[in-house]
């Protein structure tokens, strides 16, 4: 026994520029001749669309969206292709894609470095372009993470061997590409009492240039900043280069 109808050829999800142009394509087979019809969804909304009833649907990249195709035959069977996702990439530098593009994973967001506290939540991104869309491994000192393969890295509960240096490959069929590779510090941030024992003894020590940090990440009335974490971080090292003794405070 042979289904009716049977999709010999998915279509495949993408990841490009805005403006980009491309071509989806569904192929099936069947005991009677085939019709076939678009469909395309935004958000919750589902539609049909218009005039697209060939086997290749044309799209000019405009906004992220998701696609499947029915085909029927003339006994009123029908079938749906899989759901595919144009992933569109509305702010891309000049010169992405690059000239003969065939495709190829192009990284287009890079992770950023991070310093966390102990239990908190640890999330790195990454986003690349390719046709068709690329598949995501993140790797954490050369080892590769198994249970990480999407854009965004996500551990809810960080521990002290989180620490390392990630990076995350993007690949397709006609290549793989490597994110940038960032430090991530986990570690506990000393109590009160602590830090201002702490920041006296530099002080008190000091013979230099001192300077002090304070990042400010945690509001009572905003959702949790990642920025001020980074910047303590980045001005940390920039003012140890410049020869200063730096004490280094969170919320």
């Amino acid at each position: 026994f042979s289904p009716a109808i049977a999709i010999i050829e998915q279509p495949v999800s993408v990841s490009v520029p805005v403006g980009y142009s491309f071509t989806l394509r569904c192929r099936a087979q069947g005991r009677t001749s085939l019709q076939y019809q678009w469909f395309c969804q935004y958000q919750s909304d589902c539609r049909l669309i218009p005039g697209a009833t060939n086997q290749d649907l044309p799209i000019i990249a405009e906004q992220t969206q998701l696609y499947t195709c029915r085909v029927n035959d003339l006994h009123r069977n029908a079938v749906f292709s899989d759901w595919v996702k144009v992933e569109v990439h509305q702010c891309v530098a000049r010169g992405l894609p690059p000239r003969l593009w065939q495709g190829e994973p192009v990284i287009v967001l890079n992770p950023s470095e991070q310093r966390v506290e102990v239990g908190q939540p640890l999330q790195l991104q990454c986003a690349a372009m390719g046709v068709p869309a690329p598949s995501y491994q993140w790797y954490r000192n050369g080892n590769l993470l198994e249970q990480q393969k999407r854009k965004k890295l996500w551990i809810s509960h960080t521990k002290v061997s989180d620490s390392g240096t990630y990076l995350c490959c993007a690949s397709n069929s006609h290549g793989e590409h490597w994110t940038n590779a960032v430090d991530v510090h986990i570690g506990e941030i000393l109590p009160l009492p602590e830090r201002l024992h702490l920041f006296h003894s530099v002080f008190v020590l000091a013979t230099g240039k001192v300077a002090l940090l304070v990042g400010n990440n945690r509001y009572q009335h905003h959702p949790n900043l990642v920025a001020p974490v980074r910047d303590v971080f980045e001005l940390s090292r920039l003012l140890q280069h410049l020869g200063f003794q730096v004490v280094s405070l969170l919320d």
